[in-house]
């Protein structure tokens, strides 16, 4: 069941026709005010920092959830987010968080469950679970007003909206509840340029887990690992490897503070489409691969051609990887440099960002 501002959130006394959950939520005006703060607050920019005081920091890839105790870990968070919704749900009462990066209305139900495994305390129940829902911007080509309700729903296509509803519906069908502070999606997160294109205000967030607050954020690729590549080969894999349909990818072992990267395999067909965009133009490979080409990150042709570039000769990982806070994140770069990304078990300190 959800809740706002300490009240449970009836739709259709939200809005003068009735209307569904989504769109009462959206135009709550307590979210609508926390909407508006948090855009308020300067993207942080995040980055691995050498000689100053640094904060352990756990990297979210699409379709991935990492669980976190505030014991352990400073910072978590995700980017590259277009149509995708980050996630972010926290006990009050214990402080642990669960970030995940949502790209689908098929993995919500699964996905929720996975994140809420660590997080509650079923002898706390009142103190549940602080919700923030962040990114998926109006990519819908619908000219709609904004004002109009149901009826707009069924005409609008686009990614971020089924996203958003499959999330709102599972989260108010729980038998737990949930506290939304902030619903920052669809035109909450939604930017227009003089020509009315649409683009995403915020591609990412990092929640701060000792406080629980949560702040714009974008990150360095110096952050996004461990096992940045072989990370997001697995979210190709898992579009079609059973053991993960509808699941979200787990990345992060939160009891042993420990990164687990489960094995996966290209298949014979991903192989050949791979080898076909190899040889697109970028604009080809953009207009592709992407939900959203116009609202991608200057970054995103030069990590999918780096992705592109392995199944010649790295299409297999053949076991887990375990990284744990043990030795140094020098190690990791040294194995890199000397070309050695394969199975195995090797122990790195979890990243760490000024």
């Amino acid at each position: 069941m959800i809740f706002v501002g300490g009240s449970v959130v009836d739709p259709a006394a939200e809005t003068e026709a009735g209307g569904d959950l989504l769109m009462a939520l959206l135009e709550h005006p307590v979210l609508v005010s926390s909407s508006q703060s948090f855009k308020a607050i300067p993207e942080r920019k995040l980055s691995v920092s050498e000689g100053s005081k640094q904060s352990k920091c756990v990297y979210v890839f699409q379709r991935e959830y990492a669980t976190v105790d505030p014991a352990l870990v400073d910072l978590v968070g995700t980017d590259e987010a277009t149509t995708c919704v980050g996630v972010v749900i926290r006990n009050r009462k214990s402080g642990m968080i669960s970030v995940a990066h949502m790209d689908s209305p098929d993995v919500v139900d699964v996905g929720l469950t996975q994140m809420l495994s660590l997080v509650l305390n079923h002898s706390s129940a009142s103190e549940l679970d602080v919700v923030h829902l962040i990114g998926g911007f109006d990519d819908s080509s619908s000219k709609a007003s904004h004002k109009t309700r149901s009826k707009r729903w069924e005409k609008m296509d686009g990614y971020s909206l089924p996203l958003c509803i499959k999330i709102i519906d599972t989260l108010q069908r729980s038998q737990e509840n949930f506290y939304i502070q902030t619903l920052c999606v669809l035109g909450h997160n939604t930017r227009r340029d003089s020509e009315g294109n649409a683009y995403p205000i915020f591609n990412g967030f990092v929640a701060e887990t000792s406080s629980g607050r949560i702040i714009p954020a974008s990150f360095n690729r110096t952050l996004r690992c461990p096992e940045e590549i072989v990370r997001r080969i697995r979210v190709s894999v898992a579009y079609e490897d059973p053991s993960w349909k509808g699941r979200l990818l787990e990345t992060y072992d939160t009891q042993n503070d420990q990164f687990k990267i489960a094995p996966c395999i290209w298949t014979s067909y991903q192989v050949r489409i791979a080898m076909k965009l190899q040889h697109l133009s970028d604009s080809e490979i953009l207009n592709t691969c992407s939900t959203s080409p116009s609202a991608e990150a200057p970054d995103f042709i030069y990590n999918l051609r780096r992705v592109l570039g392995l199944p010649d000769s790295s299409t297999t990982l053949e076991g887990y990887l375990f990284y744990e806070a043990a030795s140094s994140i020098q190690e990791d770069r040294r194995r890199r440099r000397l070309g050695k990304i394969h199975a195995g078990f090797f122990r790195v300190d979890l990243p760490r960002s000024g």
